[in-house]
């Protein structure tokens, strides 16, 4: 599959040791004119269990009350488009497809964590899909 060929790709971008800065996400946003200014009302869910349980159960509360929600999860559990819930359904195989190889292209192989580039894949695509609530699953708090 084309998706699994560039998730694997980039997988080779940076060292297996773990590397807690942000200054390479930081760089990779800039580059895609920073799309995480440009969503609102973000929900950052962090912590140790439950995180993906608790985004879920908030976007379905957000849902049946009327709103839009944009979500982003890790790990996803059958398929890596549930990584990206937008507007209510997850992304397209050709949408994530296209949505990888746009932020590959603009990281040009410069060092970058699997985790990294594929949240920044998510606040550009949230930041095309406008809704009333992202929700971001996370690992690190990040502050923009």
């Amino acid at each position: 599959m084309k998706i699994q060929k560039i998730l694997k790709r980039l997988l080779q971008l940076h060292p297996k040791s773990v590397d807690l800065s942000l200054g390479r996400i930081k760089r990779l946003l800039k580059d895609l004119n920073n799309p995480e200014k440009k969503i609102t009302n973000v929900v950052q869910v962090v912590g140790t269990n439950g995180k993906h349980s608790f985004c879920s159960t908030l976007r379905e509360i957000m849902e049946t009350a009327g709103y839009s929600v944009n979500m982003n999860i890790s790990p996803s559990l059958r398929k890596f488009n549930e990584r990206y819930y937008l507007g209510g359904k997850h992304i397209s195989d050709d949408n994530l497809h296209d949505l990888l190889l746009e932020v590959e292209k603009i990281n040009n192989n410069k060092n970058i964590t699997f985790h990294e580039f594929i949240c920044a894949c998510f606040f550009l695509a949230a930041s095309r899909n406008k809704s009333d609530l992202n929700i971001l699953e996370s690992g690190l708090f990040f502050q923009t």
